[in-house]
């Protein structure tokens, strides 16, 4: 793992719809959703259809899912499907230990990068945000990975349902002090009081972090999910059955979670169960589009940018969250009145681009 965080290497051989798809994911975290509603916003004024556009570039406050409330889920699944073609490979070269050992320094070092990422030491010991979004990619990720290592297709479906089940099973069952069972509302519910009495340093939301303790649970079963997909884009169906497999999958857990949602609500910020099934279905079904649309079609004209981006998706949200882009946009540019307000973040959109291509094409591929 000593060229984790800075290998300069060629790619491994891997599906291009999967560069693709992480590249497209990651886009909307890196600028582009920022971009899109400012010039909505400032091309149609008090359109109320582009008011609802762009109100899926936001987070729902609680319950509910938006389009941006995919983003992260989609890139865990993806992590699950790049694992599903890459640890067979790294098991049948190195042996079962050494993937483990690899599995564990992976999830380390995105632990460290996601507390850097955080903040860090600058504030204090007590001011560390331990969980968060790389933490969670690391942690989730290797548990999937190892369980894949262990567990057929049949023993990891039975895994992901069983984790979703007792996870609801805990919330709808398990009181809280001075509140009782069976509540979902933020504050009140079994997973934030966890967070507020075993989770230490800062956490996102007060007393309590989207990315917690007991969240991590339904988190691992997105990433099965991904190994699942992944096991099935690489195994011996034909190209048309992969696809429809994913797509008809992908919309049967969209039906299952939104049928879930009266008994265990639709919540990103608890990971609930029937939020893992409706996200896991629109990241099958989306994978299901690009690999038939890149893989099987060979529609590949315009994918540029996504594959710059998805091939060093950590490097470029580690420089977007330290303000790189910002810092280099602000520098280009001049402040600009508030009808053009829209070009700063198209310019520090298009910085990103610029620094992924770069990479990409120097053949710098920054392994995690």
């Amino acid at each position: 793992m000593a060229d984790v965080t800075s290998s300069v290497s060629a790619p491994q051989a891997r599906l291009m719809s999967l560069d693709a798809l992480r590249g497209f994911d990651m886009c909307w975290i890196l600028g582009l959703s920022a971009v899109v509603t400012k010039v909505l916003g400032r091309a149609f004024p008090g359109n109320g259809l582009v008011a609802d556009i762009a109100m899926q570039f936001e987070h729902v406050k609680w319950e509910g899912f938006r389009f941006y409330d995919l983003i992260f889920p989609l890139f865990l699944f993806l992590a699950g499907v790049s694992m599903a073609i890459a640890l067979p490979r790294r098991v049948a070269r190195d042996g079962r230990g050494t993937a483990v050992r690899h599995l564990v320094m992976r999830a380390a070092v995105l632990v460290a990068l996601g507390i850097l990422a955080s903040g860090g030491l600058k504030d204090g010991l007590d001011q560390i945000r331990w969980l968060g979004v790389l933490q969670r990619i690391g942690i989730a990720s290797a548990a999937a990975g190892m369980l894949s290592l262990w567990l057929g297709a049949r023993g990891l479906t039975v895994a992901m349902a069983t984790l979703l089940i007792v996870y609801f099973w805990l919330l709808r069952c398990v009181p809280v002090p001075d509140v009782g069972t069976g509540h979902f509302a933020e504050g009140v519910n079994l997973t934030n009081y966890l967070d507020s009495v075993w989770l230490p340093g800062r956490k996102y939301d007060g007393d309590h972090d989207p990315e917690g303790i007991l969240s991590t649970m339904p988190a691992i079963g997105t990433a099965l999910l991904g190994v699942l997909g992944g096991q099935w884009l690489v195994g011996e169906a034909r190209p048309m059955r992969k696809v429809g497999g994913l797509i008809v999958t992908g919309a049967v857990m969209i039906a299952l979670g939104w049928a879930w949602h009266p008994f265990f609500p639709v919540i990103k910020k608890i990971w609930s169960s029937s939020f893992v099934l409706v996200a896991g279905g629109w990241s099958a079904v989306l994978l299901g589009v690009f690999y038939w649309s890149v893989d099987v079609r060979g529609w590949r004209r315009g994918l540029g940018p996504f594959l710059w981006v998805g091939a060093n998706p950590i490097a470029l949200y580690l420089c977007s969250g330290f303000g790189f882009f910002r810092v280099v946009s602000a520098r280009l540019m001049f402040e600009t009145p508030a009808p053009y307000d829209w070009m700063g973040a198209m310019m520090t959109f298009l910085v990103m681009l610029v620094t992924a291509r770069w990479m990409y094409r120097r053949g710098i591929f920054v392994r995690v």
